[in-house]
């Protein structure tokens, strides 16, 4: 085992993902400068809090396109 080998292992918003290496399961983040970060509670909160907002956020504009397509015929 020489190194890390960070893998994605979980995407929270397009820009935001977690990260997590194959080899000794060191956990990071990507912060609010975008630089990579060791994953500690406060970010893990914040990840969830950021992907609730994305997923309600998705949702809600695939909800409004959906209606928008169905006004139009």
């Amino acid at each position: 085992m020489f190194g890390h080998d960070y893998q994605v292992s979980r995407r929270v918003t397009n820009h935001v993902k977690e990260f997590t290496c194959k080899n000794c399961k060191k956990e990071l983040t990507i912060n609010s400068s975008g630089k990579l970060t060791e994953l500690t509670p406060k970010f893990k909160e914040i990840n969830d809090v950021l992907e609730r907002i994305h997923t309600r956020r998705l949702m809600r504009l695939t909800k409004q396109k959906g209606d928008l397509l169905v006004f139009r015929h």
